[in-house]
């Protein structure tokens, strides 16, 4: 995929992320002892975390982690970026490359069988073909030699005729099986194949994770859905181009996104992206970098040159509405987003 979902982590942070919370750093760290640097910033994120009443729990950690880094110098960056790649054990990463593999190796059990079918249609057809040859010849008695060594082949041919149709069936319940044991493991999968992003159940998961994590911790966290302009659908009727307008967005949403968020395929092309820690008007400052990004990347079709836009709605995650009514509220915001002329995107809110 372009970009793993973790590895994508270790992007540039100064495209789009915005921090909710600001808190003061310390400027201590320098461009030369790397190892150093690492101690004084990992005390400083430590700070951090428990001056927002927050506790160090591995994921708390890493998100201030990326978000306090924002304030280096960008050679201090690369330098603890560099470090990060080297010693980055990524479990999400390797449960994608095995789902991957299994849906692989289930399309290629159906090849087989498709093949093994097309196999026995073609002994048939054989079988046939013969029967008329048989009854040529019968209509001419002096080639009754023929018939005879015709007969006996058009024996063997149904004899392997059986034996194949038999091998057919048994490979069919294979299958079969195989299907409703792939079928299970779709149901619990995290990947969404075509986009290359987090699937649908990965983020109502996540979404529902956060708000139990907002009552406890109350903070802000911020939910966006993206997806294509109308306009643009409207006017690139070829079904082939779409897709891959599609892809292009996933593929920039994982570029500029931080480790923290989860970006994910709703379905029908609509992305979500979750921002932890991310209050609206932050939120609304991320979408406007990200409009941005997509109308600065063009793409061709054909000796065509289209210009890429994107629709975005924001919305809050709390406590008291369900992951649904949150998710039906971003949906609100854009379909609000399409009736301003000036912005790409809108906020929708829930009464409280």
């Amino acid at each position: 995929m372009a970009g793993s979902l973790k590895r994508r982590s270790r992007r540039n942070i100064d495209n789009i992320a915005d921090d909710t919370q600001k808190v003061p750093v310390i400027k201590t760290l320098n461009d030369t002892n790397v190892s150093s640097d690492i101690e004084i910033y990992a005390k400083e994120v430590l700070n951090a975390l428990i001056a927002d009443s927050l506790p160090p729990t591995p994921n708390n950690f890493s998100l201030y982690f990326d978000r306090l880094l924002e304030d280096k110098s960008e050679n201090v960056r690369k330098q603890i970026h560099d470090m990060l790649e080297l010693e980055e054990s990524n479990d999400t990463e390797t449960t994608i490359e095995l789902e991957k593999s299994l849906k692989q190796g289930f399309s290629s059990i159906k090849n087989i069988l498709n093949t093994t079918a097309n196999l026995y249609k073609n002994m048939s057809l054989m079988t046939k073909i013969l029967e008329k040859r048989k009854e040529e010849l019968a209509k001419d008695p002096e080639i009754s030699e023929a018939i005879g060594i015709v007969s006996i082949l058009e024996g063997d041919v149904s004899k392997l005729n059986s034996i194949l149709k038999t091998q057919s069936v048994q490979m069919k319940n294979s299958y079969d099986a195989t299907a409703k044991i792939v079928k299970s493991v779709e149901n619990e999968t995290i990947f969404d194949n075509k986009f290359g992003v987090y699937n649908k159940r990965y983020l109502l998961t996540k979404i529902e994770q956060e708000i139990e994590l907002i009552s406890k911790f109350n903070h802000p966290s911020s939910l966006i859905m993206i997806e294509l302009s109308k306009t643009l659908k409207q006017n690139i009727t070829n079904e082939k181009a779409l897709t891959l307008m599609t892809r292009t967005i996933a593929r920039l949403l994982l570029k500029t996104s931080r480790r923290s968020d989860i970006v994910a395929h709703y379905g029908n092309g609509v992305f979500a992206m979750l921002l932890k820690h991310t209050d609206i008007p932050s939120a609304k400052k991320a979408s406007e970098r990200l409009c941005d990004l997509v109308s600065n990347s063009n793409f061709f079709l054909a000796d065509r040159e289209i210009q890429l836009r994107i629709s975005i709605g924001i919305t809050d995650i709390d406590t008291r509405h369900s992951v649904e009514e949150i998710v039906v509220s971003a949906m609100n915001a854009v379909e609000k987003a399409y009736e301003s002329k000036k912005l790409d995107y809108a906020v929708s809110l829930r009464a409280k």
